[in-house]
């Protein structure tokens, strides 16, 4: 057991004995704590993988980095000159820029664990899970805890996440494509194989990795983790490099084109300083060369890919606090884009507590008080109440009954709560019969033998049920669409007998659909048939035939109250929402009405309308009409298609297993959390844990504000960045002008090599990351969705950053002029002095720029403490750089020297001016219309 498989091959060993040889009960499956000793014996059930990078590698792997070996470079080179000039002292440069290394190094290594724990903890969330019998109760568990012995309770839609030997099964159809390459779906048979067969003939198997398509079975698990056909093939599963998404591919883009541009500003400054200075010694060209490399490194932002994970990763968290499950940080930046929503209805725009209303007979109505699934509530006649064993109870009793035996769903009371396993419609039928007091009726007098499964195609489901009363005869009962069941009913029952189903009776029938569906009623039909045999005969479709109708129900899900808030907020923000739903077009137009979806009075448009048009039609129809019933999951996929082809950016919710397709084809997959299948959660880019519409809304908030808190950082970076070089090119250019060179013949810089890269580490990480998780400074919502054709770094903010990048180079630049001799301004102070005030001014004024930086447009004094966070890494960096100033053998390490009280305060307002320069350009994009950014 502990090796997680069984030592024979169980497709040819009877699965009672298998499931005896594995120490489980088949009814009752293990008991938990039993579950939890195997668990811990065999090991969670998961494919291994890649075997984990250790941490110390994780460590050295930030050195791999050609800004690193610039730095390297840099170390060598002032280890050099050190050498060279006789080895005395302390070669402090060298120790300088060894000490930035290592702690960019860690905090590359800091931000590269947070970002996988953040990963780890969403891969947590959005765990598949399993139906399994443990302690006799069907049970949903992560599919990690399966343990060999476990009993699998499958249905459609469900994942397959262990090798297990069928125990039953009922049309119960796998897709094995991922393990076998077959694309059609395989018919599975309980019935034990006379012979050992090849996997894709193993008909009495299930196996880790496939989906059911269609039916229901029970299988005891005989394999998991790498003892399952999936792990022994696991090489074969190993997921494939993703193409970057946009947002990726500029920033790579900008790293690139940074990159080239930085070693050509390094080889003109250094050029430069070589015409104008020229070279003395060999201590001019270390301080050259070592400028040129520090200019370089400073220039780019080399910790901007795992700032952007770390963002991304947080902002994703913060969603799944508000029951929104990112499955993959890349689609964070689709959900902002999202210009239409296509929504399910029932558990999305409604609450999902679906609740019988109505039960409608041929001997009359019966009104249902009650809602939700606490079996409480009173049935009614014309006011009055039903008088229990009259002929409108009993026939009500037949629509219910039967409706509770076609019917897979569980309702049980735990710890005062009633709750469901199984579709919430299917549970309404338990609800109201059990309000109708006849339950034991059904469960001692029925024993199901055989069932016709459900699907969207078919629109009913079909139960065989062995009848005690009629000496173990067999009925056959459905459950369905009533305009799907009349087309196989050939008789109505009225009162206690069948009578000949005529064209009048129909035509009532579906008179009573339509006012049902005006009220907002879905409708639910039951038939029935009785058969004289007591052998479950063949399970297909020929025994729906020549049924007698009982009756229907209407079910009513009241929408959600947050729905319509969210719908309107959704509009506001320029993202259409549509409305797709198997319901009555009717059903479907009331509730899009009551809920905002469309302004004037709402018309649905059914799938039989969408199957008569054209393309050209179809696109037509998809533009204007948001409201759509009785669709196919094939018709979802073409609306999305149809989107798409309209160059919208598209989110599409769905449950069940045909939704797939759709959920996969649109550019947001919105699988259901509560409701939905495995096989849609995996197809899926977003879970819903509450299957809540309003929550998508939200998403798409978080979505647009974790991009613009992107958009802060570039912002910030870029422009701080430019910054520095420009200081140092206008530096060296306007030596003379500023009073740099007065008339020396050694090189004489604005900034040292050291001192640009401790602004370098001081700046560009901890602001950054906290500008990464700002709070919402303006209203996301109240523009329209951002194109995926949209460049993250546009024209608007390179200019941005050129501007804010200049006005920090004239005010530190500046302030060098200020306190030195000669120059512009006449000044008294030393060239060390004034240099540490430059220093200074860069670095304040990058710490103003982190507020600039929080909008586009938006004032930097609007909302100007709600991130405490940024506060805190502003404060931080402020310490380090007085520490600088005034440590004195950091006044050794960093070539500075104390500033007066009075110079700080200069220092101060000379930064400053970056905010100034900033309010007065957003002042102007404000007046020119500009939107945020």
């Amino acid at each position: 057991m502990a090796s997680g498989a069984l030592d024979f091959d169980p497709s040819v060993v009877d699965a009672r004995t298998v499931a005896e040889s594995m120490g489980t009960d088949p009814e009752r499956g293990l008991t938990s704590d039993e579950a939890a000793r195997r668990l811990a014996s065999a090991g969670p059930n998961e494919i291994t993988s890649a075997r984990p990078v250790p941490k110390w590698r994780k460590f050295v792997e930030q050195f791999r980095d050609p800004l690193i070996y610039l730095l390297f470079a840099a170390i060598v080179i002032s280890l050099a000159a050190w050498l060279i000039e006789g080895a005395e002292g302390w070669p402090f440069d060298a120790i300088v820029i060894t000490i930035i290394v290592v702690l960019n190094a860690i905090l590359g290594y800091w931000q590269q664990a947070k970002a996988e724990h953040a990963v780890e903890a969403l891969q947590r969330m959005s765990a598949i899970t399993a139906t399994v019998l443990r302690d006799g109760v069907p049970s949903r568990v992560p599919t990690r805890e399966l343990v060999p012995g476990d009993v699998l309770v499958l249905g459609e839609g469900d994942t397959v996440s262990a090798d297990a030997r069928l125990l039953s099964a009922a049309t119960l159809k796998i897709s094995e494509a991922s393990l076998t390459g077959e694309s059609e779906a395989v018919l599975k048979d309980a019935h034990t194989l006379p012979e050992p067969a090849a996997l894709g003939d193993r008909l009495d198997m299930v196996f880790n990795g496939t989906a059911v398509t269609q039916g229901v079975g029970r299988a005891v698990v005989t394999a998991t983790g790498m003892a399952t056909q999936m792990g022994q093939i696991a090489d074969l599963l190993h997921a494939t490099r993703e193409d970057p998404t946009p947002l990726q591919r500029e920033i790579a883009r900008v790293g690139r084109m940074l990159g080239i541009a930085v070693i050509v500003i390094a080889v003109v400054v250094m050029a430069t300083i070589f015409l104008f200075f020229g070279v003395n010694s060999v201590d001019d060209v270390v301080t050259a060369l070592l400028l040129g490399v520090s200019l370089a490194v400073a220039a780019v932002p080399e910790g901007l890919p795992t700032i952007l994970s770390v963002v991304l990763a947080l902002g994703v968290q913060r969603m799944a606090l508000h029951n929104a499950i990112v499955k993959k940080l890349s689609s964070v930046e689709t959900l902002g884009s999202a210009s239409v929503v296509c929504s399910d209805k029932t558990g999305t725009l409604t609450k999902g507590e679906m609740t019988i209303g109505r039960v409608v007979t041929a001997s009359g109505e019966v009104m249902v008080t009650g809602a939700g699934y606490r079996p409480e509530g009173r049935m009614t006649h014309d006011g009055a109440p039903l008088e229990e064993g009259s002929v409108l109870w009993r026939q009500t009793a037949f629509v219910l009954v039967g409706g509770s035996l076609a019917n897979n769903a569980t309702l049980r009371e735990e710890n005062g709560e009633w709750l469901v396993q199984g579709d919430p419609t299917e549970a309404a039928f338990l609800v109201a019969e059990a309000k109708l007091g006849a339950s034991d009726r059904r469960t001692s007098r029925f024993q199901r033998v055989g069932e016709i499964p459900f699907t969207s195609e078919r629109k009913m489901m079909t139960s065989v049920e062995a009848d005690a009363e009629r000496a173990g005869k067999l009925a056959v009962v459905a459950k369905g669409a009533p305009d799907v069941l009349l087309r196989r009913c050939t008789h109505v029952r009225v009162g206690d007998a069948a009578e000949p189903l005529d064209d009048a009776r129909r035509a009532r029938v579906l008179d009573d659909v339509e006012r049902l569906s005006g009220e907002a009623f879905r409708t639910l039909g039951v038939a029935y048939r009785r058969l004289e045999v007591t052998e479950p005969p063949e399970m297909d479709e020929s025994l729906e035939e020549n049924l007698v109708y009982a009756g229907m129900v209407g079910i009513i899900d009241p929408p959600r109250p947050e729905a319509a808030a969210a719908i309107a907020e959704a509009h506001r923000a320029g993202v259409r929402v549509i409305m797709i739903t198997g319901d009555h077009p009717r059903t479907a137009a009331r509730i899009a009405e009551d809920l905002g979806i469309v302004e004037h009075e709402a018309v649905a448009v059914s799938g039989a309308e969408l199957d008569r048009l054209d393309e050209e039609g179809f696109r037509e129809i998809v533009r204007h009409r948001s409201v759509y019933a009785r669709v196919t999951p094939h018709d979802k996929l073409r609306i999305v298609d149809a989107l798409q082809d309209d160059r919208r950016v598209v989110a599409m919710t769905g449950d069940g297993v045909n939704d797939a397709p759709a959920l996969k084809s649109a550019d947001i997959g919105i699988a259901m959390g509560r409701t939905g299948t495995e096989v849609t959660k995996e197809a899926a880019k977003m879970i819903l844990a509450d299957d809540n519409f309003a929550t998508i809304v939200r998403a798409i908030r978080e979505g647009r504000h974790i991009f613009l808190n992107i958009k802060k950082f570039l912002r910030y970076l870029l422009s701080s960045n430019m910054g520095e070089v420009l200081t140092v090119f206008l530096g060296v250019v306007l030596a003379g002008v500023i009073g740099l060179s007065h008339g020396e013949d050694t090189i004489v810089l604005p900034l040292l090599a050291t001192q640009i890269l401790w602004i370098n580490l001081l700046t560009d990480s901890a602001p950054a990351l906290a500008m990464g998780v700002d709070s919402e400074i303006e209203d996301v919502m109240n523009h329209p969705p951002r194109s995926l054709r949209d460049r993250v770094i546009d024209r608007r903010m390179w200019a941005g950053v050129i501007v804010i990048g200049l006005a920090m180079a004239v005010a530190t630049l500046a302030t060098i002029d200020l306190y030195l001799p000669g120059g512009l301004i006449e000044g008294s102070r030393s060239l060390d002095n004034a240099r540490t005030a430059g220093f200074t001014v860069l670095v304040l004024a990058q710490l103003f720029n982190a507020l600039n930086a929080r909008s586009e447009t938006g004032s930097a004094f609007q909302r100007l403490f709600a991130n405490p966070w940024l506060w805190g890494a502003i404060g931080l960096s402020l310490v380090l750089q007085i520490a600088v100033v005034h440590v004195p053998f950091l006044n050794t390490a960093f070539t500075t020297s104390p500033l007066s009280f009075e110079q700080w305060l200069v220092c101060v307002a000379m930064a400053s001016a970056v905010l100034w320069v900033s309010e007065l350009r957003k002042l102007i994009l404000r007046r020119a219309g500009a939107l945020p950014g």
